[in-house]
Formats: C-alpha cells, sequence, structure tokens
C-alpha cells in the first residue's frame, strides 16, 4: 500500500501521463463466489489452521488501477512460511497466477527479510481478526507452536485477493522488492532503483511497468 515505492511509481506514472487510479477499492460481489471458490479459500484457511468459518473480505484494496488491470507491491512480510502453504491450494494449479512460480520462490528465499520487519507486535499478532481466526501468536520469531496468526491472516487475505480479482473480471499483477531491472550495465533491485531514480532511469522503470501489462 502507500509506501515510498509506490509513491515513487505513483510519480513515475504522472511523469509519463499514463492515465490510472491511485488507492483502487473493489466492492466484493458475494453471488460471484461460487462453491468451488468457497471450498478453496476453506482449505487455505484451515491449511494455515484457521479456526471456524473462514472469514471472507467484503472490500479489496489495490495500489493502482489501469483499465483492466490492477497492481499490489507485495513487501517483504508477504513472502514467508505461511503464503507458500497458501499457494499449495488447488486454486493455484487450476487457475493461472503467471506471478505464482516467482512467488513461491521468493517465500522460500526471503523469510529472513519478513523477519526482519515482521516481528513487530502488529504484524506478528496481527489485527484482532487474526486472534479470532488463528489463535493466538507465539512469541515473535518463534514457530514452534503457533507462530504468526498475523502473518497468517495476510497469506490468508492474499489468497482471497488473488481469487476475488480474477472472478470479478480484472488482472492482477504482484510486484515485488525483488525484481530486478538492468540499468548501467548492471542489475539492481527495483526496491533500491525507486528510493531515488536518476531521469533516465525513471523512464526505463516507467517502460518496464507498461510492459507488464503487453506481455
Amino acid at each position: 500500500m502507500d509506501n515510498l515505492m509506490t509513491r515513487q511509481l505513483e510519480l513515475i506514472l504522472r511523469e509519463g501521463e499514463v492515465d490510472f487510479e491511485r488507492d483502487f477499492e473493489l466492492e466484493v460481489v458475494p453471488k460471484y463466489l461460487d462453491e468451488k471458490g468457497h471450498d478453496w479459500l476453506s482449505e487455505i484457511y484451515r491449511d494455515l489452521g484457521g479456526l471456524g468459518q473462514a472469514p471472507l473480505l467484503k472490500k479489496l484494496k489495490f495500489d493502482f488501477k489501469l483499465g483492466r488491470n490492477l497492481v499490489l507491491y507485495d513487501e517483504e512480510i508477504h513472502f514467508n512460511r505461511y503464503r507458500l502453504i497458501s499457494y499449495k491450494s488447488g486454486l493455484y494449479y487450476e487457475m493461472n497466477f503467471p506471478f505464482a512460480e516467482t512467488q513461491k520462490r521468493l517465500c522460500r528465499t526471503y523469510e529472513k527479510d519478513c523477519l526482519k520487519v515482521g516481528l513487530q507486535q502488529r504484524i506478528w499478532n496481527g489485527a484482532p481478526l487474526a486472534k479470532h481466526s488463528f489463535g493466538e501468536a507465539g512469541e515473535p520469531g518463534d514457530f514452534s507452536g503457533n507462530g504468526a496468526s498475523g502473518w497468517k491472516l495476510t497469506a490468508y487475505n492474499d489468497a482471497q485477493v488473488d481469487l476475488q480479482t480474477r472472478i470479478h473480471g480484472y488482472k492482477l499483477f504482484r510486484i515485488t522488492p525483488y525484481e530486478t531491472l538492468m540499468t548501467g550495465g548492471s542489475l539492481k533491485r527495483l526496491d533500491q532503483l525507486l528510493v531515488n531514480p536518476k531521469e533516465e532511469q525513471r523512464t526505463m522503470l516507467l517502460n518496464w511497468f507498461l510492459r507488464k501489462f503487453n506481455g
């Protein structure tokens, strides 16, 4: 959501005179979620240790909307063992999400980054719904017991967003700090480039962003 990276992307899109909507909210139409969709979400919820009936989001929030394309910038807290569990659902085998394989690899590789930012109580424990849905969180950093209820809720909600976006007729693009772009003869990470991009890098970032929708 709103952070230095998305603010920089917003400036780059405005400079490029791109027609987009910032901080788009999508109201969920409950009837679009059929029995199979309910089953997928219930499966993911249970696999994450969910208690009782799986809660459903009523509104989805996105960083950018360009036509029928929706964009989310996934920060480090989205890459961990719980999100990896969600990707094992039949949802991701029966529906084609172009970002899924890359995100699974990032979940395996960058949980250490998630730990750096995700041990704060408000993230590790999560909102009150996290405790209600997944039980009392363990001590920050301890995965031996119940682990991070807040991380689990984030992973479950990410899966909801993936499914609901698709059944509402949109295409979702998840971009990450770990994407690499060639500039000045070397590969640089997206998050590094977005801190203070030079003019030629801003043009490159704009072209990279727009190519995603035409790939």
